[in-house]
């Protein structure tokens, strides 16, 4: 691809094994289906489907699930150049399941380590990092070292390019407590901190807005998100829809859609590559969030992550729908 990217993200990968059977105990399903996961990796999925050009920054063990992984990666046209192996670790499975409306356990095999957790800050093409429209980077990345280091200097080094051709450099909170030792959100909170201050836009829910901010009130949230440093909040209030604030005070409230959840595992990817999508499009509040909302309430109503993003039409048609209702 010639010119800078639209989206780079950085972080998770690995694969989805999902069952196939819905509302069944995972000792008593029969069939799966196996998916590219890793919420980093689906965002860029998400904007690629949405006919962004997007790559990911991560790691995958050299393994039958590592060649999967580029496989994927290049079927749903993104660039998969900053995917490496990791010799010592194998490629993480995820295993979930599925009890809808709103009960999606997940089970993460990623011991001894995820080779995404082995990001060296010396690996980073800094020069197409700073010079991509869109920079993507979550919480989980700044779990474990080396990859906090690199998830740090990425951004370091993008701060430090100047904002001459960035749209966005984005933070998913994504919080995990299982990748932290203790599981301690105040251990954690340094650290988001520290990625607050680089960051133009911060997206996560309630939870985990608390986790970077240490409010618990979705106003408060998006207050104290803006006050750390971002020009642009985005708070997921689940059933509640989506709070949106910029610096200048203009705030969105935006409801949630009204659709029959299968999996919600991946409606918040599918938010996030949506969201990008509209960044990059330069659109005001209201449709940038609508459009996201819009996004990920289709991935809830399907059962997998990656394969289940949808096409700009597809989410057009829904809005449409629901402004003729």
């Amino acid at each position: 691809m010639a010119g800078p990217l639209d989206l780079i993200t950085m972080g998770r990968i690995g694969v989805d094994i999902y069952p196939l059977q819905t509302g069944v105990p995972l000792p008593r399903v029969e069939t799966f289906g196996k998916f590219l996961g890793g919420s980093p990796t689906n965002v860029a999925v998400a904007a690629a489907r949405l006919g962004r050009a997007t790559a990911v920054i991560t790691r995958t063990g050299r393994d039958p699930f590592g060649e999967y992984c580029h496989q994927a990666l290049r079927e749903f046209g993104v660039d998969d150049r900053w995917v490496t192996d990791v010799d010592a670790y194998p490629t993480p499975v995820t295993f979930c399941e599925i009890f809808p409306p709103d009960d999606f356990p997940l089970y993460f095999y990623r011991l001894p380590k995820a080779p995404d957790l082995v990001i060296h800050p010396h690996e980073l093409d800094l020069p197409a990092i700073t010079a991509a429209r869109v920079f993507w980077m979550t919480g989980t990345g700044l779990c474990a070292e080396p990859s906090r280091t690199a998830t740090l200097t990425a951004l370091a080094a993008r701060a430090a390019g100047g904002r001459d051709g960035q749209v966005a450099t984005v933070f998913d909170l994504d919080w995990r407590p299982m990748f932290w030792p203790g599981g301690d959100p105040a251990a954690a909170r340094p650290f988001y901190r520290a990625a607050l201050a680089h960051a133009t836009v911060a997206v996560g829910n309630v939870a985990e807005c608390g986790v970077a901010t240490g409010e618990r009130e979705p106003r408060a949230c998006a207050e104290a998100l803006l006050a750390a440093g971002v020009e642009l909040a985005v708070v997921k209030r689940g059933p509640a829809g989506v709070l949106a604030m910029r610096r200048d005070g203009t705030t969105t409230e935006v409801e949630p859609h009204d659709v029959e959840v299968v999996n919600g595992l991946g409606a918040g990817d599918a938010f996030g590559g949506a969201l990008c999508h509209g960044l990059l499009a330069g659109w005001p509040p209201e449709r940038l969030t609508r459009f996201a909302n819009a996004a990920g309430a289709l991935v809830a109503g399907r059962l997998a992550c990656s394969a289940a993003m949808p096409y700009a039409a597809e989410v057009d048609a829904l809005l449409a729908a629901e402004a003729t209702e």
